[in-house]
This record gives C-alpha cells, sequence and structure tokens, in this order.
C-alpha cells in the first residue's frame, strides 16, 4: 500500500498500473470537419450545364412563389405560426443558394452510352465545374457520381470517366467529392483508394450504402466499419440508396420506400458504424416527384419523409427533382426552427451548470450545439436569432460542438 498523511492510501502501484493498461490506446471520437449539405440533388450529366445551379433555383423559386404562406403551410401541414417565416426563409434560400450540392452523375441516372459520348460529357461537365470555380458560383459541395465496380466494363468506364474529368478539372478543389455506388466488398474500396493515389490529388469519397452486402458481408460481420477503414482517410460520407437496396433485400415494389422498416434497420447500422469516425451519413430518395397535378401530393410525400429522416439522425438526404427543393428546405427550417427554444434552454442551462428536470450529459450539450449550427448554416436561423435565445455566439457553439 502506499500514501501520506495528505493523501489517501493505495493499493496499486503506478508502474503496475501502467503495464497492464499499456495496449489500450486513447479513444478520440472524430466528428465530420466542417459544414454538411442538406442534400445532395443528382442531375444527370448529360443535364448538367453552366445554369444548371440556376435553373434548378428558378424553378423551385417559381414552384414556391405559385403558393402564399398559407397555402403552403395547407399543403405541408406546418404547425401554427412557421407559415410567414418558413416561407420567407425558403425563399431567401432559393434566392442565394438553391442548391448545397450537386453530382454529375455518371451511373443510374445517365446509364450505358456511346464511349465518344461519355468521354464529351465529362470532359463537358468538368469544364462547366471549372467555370463555376472561376465565377464563384460552385455550391459549398460537388463532385461525380461514378458508374460502379460491379463489371469488368463498369470499372474500366467508370475509372476512365473519371481520369477524362479529373484531367480536364486539373485540380481536387475544396468541396469536390466522389460518390462510389453499389459497393459490395472490402477490395472494391482499396481499389478505389488505390486508383485515386494515382491522380496525386488530395481525392474524397463516399459509398453509397445500397447493396445487402454493403451492411453485411458474406462471413456475416457487419461491412461498412471495414470499408471505411478500407478507405484510409478517404471515406467522407455513407450515403443511403433506396430503391436498390429494398430490391436486394426482395421487397416488391409498393413496399420500396424510405420509411419501410428494412431501410431502418440499415440506417441504424450506417449510424452506428460511422459514429465517432467523422464519416458523415446521408439518407435516399423518394421517386414520387412533385411534377404537375401530382406537385402536391409530391410535396407532402417529401416533407413528410425528410422530416423522418430528420428525426433519425440523418441531416441529409437526395433530391432528384427542382420543386424538391421546397420541401427540402421547408422540412429543415422548420425542424430546427420548432425545436430552437427548449434546445436553447437545455444548453444555456449545461453551459451555466444549472439545475432542473433534465440533467444533459457533455454529448448531448455537444449535440445541441451541432443543432444550432446545422441551422445556421442552411439559413433556418440566423447568429442574431440563436444568440438571442442561447446567449452563445457561433465561436462557442463550435467550442461545444468540437466542430473543426
Amino acid at each position: 500500500m502506499s500514501g501520506s498523511p495528505d493523501t489517501p492510501r493505495t493499493s496499486l502501484s503506478a508502474e503496475a498500473v501502467r503495464a497492464v493498461t499499456a495496449r489500450l490506446v486513447d479513444v478520440e471520437p472524430r466528428e465530420p470537419v466542417g459544414r454538411q449539405p442538406v442534400h445532395t440533388c443528382y442531375v444527370p450529366a448529360d443535364r448538367v450545364t453552366p445554369s444548371v445551379l440556376r435553373d434548378w433555383g428558378g424553378q423551385a423559386l417559381a414552384a414556391l412563389d405559385a403558393h402564399s404562406p398559407a397555402e403552403l403551410a395547407g399543403v405541408l401541414g406546418l404547425p401554427d405560426g412557421l407559415a410567414e417565416v418558413v416561407h420567407a426563409r425558403v425563399r431567401a434560400k432559393l434566392v442565394a443558394e438553391p442548391v448545397e450540392d450537386l453530382r454529375v452523375d455518371f451511373e443510374d441516372g445517365y446509364g450505358v452510352r456511346d464511349e465518344d459520348e461519355e468521354d464529351a460529357d465529362a470532359v463537358r461537365t468538368a469544364s462547366v465545374v471549372r467555370t463555376w470555380l472561376r465565377d464563384g458560383v460552385a455550391p459549398p459541395r460537388f463532385g461525380l457520381r461514378m458508374k460502379s465496380f460491379d463489371t469488368r466494363a463498369l470499372r474500366e468506364r467508370g475509372i476512365r470517366t473519371l481520369d477524362v474529368f479529373l484531367t480536364e478539372l486539373g485540380e481536387a478543389p475544396p468541396g469536390f467529392v466522389i460518390t462510389f455506388p453499389k459497393v459490395t466488398s472490402v477490395e472494391q474500396v482499396e481499389v478505389l483508394g488505390d486508383v485515386l493515389d494515382l491522380f496525386g490529388l488530395p481525392l474524397r469519397f463516399e459509398i453509397q450504402v445500397e447493396t445487402t452486402r454493403s451492411i453485411v458481408d458474406p462471413s456475416g460481420a457487419l461491412a461498412l466499419p471495414r470499408f471505411i477503414a478500407a478507405g484510409r482517410g478517404r471515406v467522407v460520407g455513407l450515403h443511403f440508396g433506396t430503391y436498390d437496396y429494398t430490391a436486394g433485400c426482395g421487397l416488391g415494389a409498393a413496399h420500396q420506400h424510405l420509411a419501410h422498416g428494412a431501410c431502418d434497420f440499415a440506417r441504424h447500422v450506417m449510424q452506428v458504424s460511422a459514429a465517432g469516425t467523422g464519416v458523415a451519413l446521408s439518407d435516399g430518395s423518394t421517386n414520387e416527384l412533385p411534377v404537375g397535378e401530382h406537385l402536391h401530393e409530391g410535396w407532402r410525400t417529401h416533407y413528410r419523409l425528410v422530416r423522418r429522416s430528420l428525426a433519425h439522425g440523418f441531416y441529409q438526404g437526395w433530391d432528384l427533382h427542382p420543386a424538391q427543393l421546397v420541401t427540402r428546405y421547408a422540412a429543415v427550417h422548420a425542424f430546427y426552427r420548432e425545436g430552437a427554444q427548449a434546445d436553447a434552454r437545455r444548453l444555456r442551462a449545461y453551459v451555466a451548470r444549472a439545475g432542473g428536470a433534465v440533467l444533459d450529459e457533455p454529448a448531448t450539450a455537444r449535440a445541441l450545439s451541432s443543432s444550432f449550427l446545422r441551422a445556421l448554416d442552411c439559413g433556418a436561423l440566423d447568429p442574431d436569432e440563436v444568440r438571442g435565445i442561447t446567449g452563445l455566439g457561433v465561436s462557442e457553439l463550435r467550442a461545444l460542438a468540437d466542430r473543426r
């Protein structure tokens, strides 16, 4: 035993404790770096033009402006008191920054084309991205979705398209990311990483979780932790693919939708696999588009699914049509504004170490701070509003959220 009149007695020596704990390493959970977009807009490569960002925003704005605040609230079932502010904020968002993330799609949305045609589209769309960068209009996040590695033909075409695109682009600008679809094995992730090494550029990619083997591998183990490790730090996101995954589970067409329990299982596996890794999560899409006479029904479906994703901790999703931007931002803005006052009370109590009916942990304080930062990033709240209800500025929120 050791001890002195001024310290409590102990039975274990410091040397013995160090010896038996030497094989342990410090656990340092990481959060995703920087701002996460609320969506990814997938646009087939042949439809990507220099004006596509403006065109999407314009179409969404026209759909919104055809509805008064009360009409929009009636269609979506917005809570009382939010109609005016949500309508105004969605409109401001569509004017200032309609698209937060865009993928030039060379996969399902583009299909199989003549070799020369895909080469030409790769050159042309890279030139479009260069124009956005030159003019300062590029969205915060952008990139391309390549073809999968399912077959030799797809692998070779996907790598060639990536090569042509990157060679024409000539750099890996901030915000650029590659989407890698239909991943089924660790080897595919390893090979893509090796291919990206050949470019000598700081390239990052996100894995699309749209096969059953990207959830559980043939041995019965969870696949995603090994996928993330195989990326050697390049993997920045896991994106769920609704329809390939539900089809792979054997579901009939009528049951292939985001709210199915099979999708919930996959998303929960994604969450536990990515937790603490710094890898961000994105939910998938709905194929019920808000077009023509189906505008309101499409809006209601999209709004409901976005709100459901947010409640499940998925703060990003896919958008496939310009009119979905209206319900994307309406859902996101309503979500953050509805919870702002209650979250602010809990955060103030935590900072003040005050008593109350809820005793929050540091992890919850990080989550509360992150929620306010997400609301600021997407325009649901502004800094003065957040300071007014929390007493905290952006830098203080970032410190609490441990956001870099």
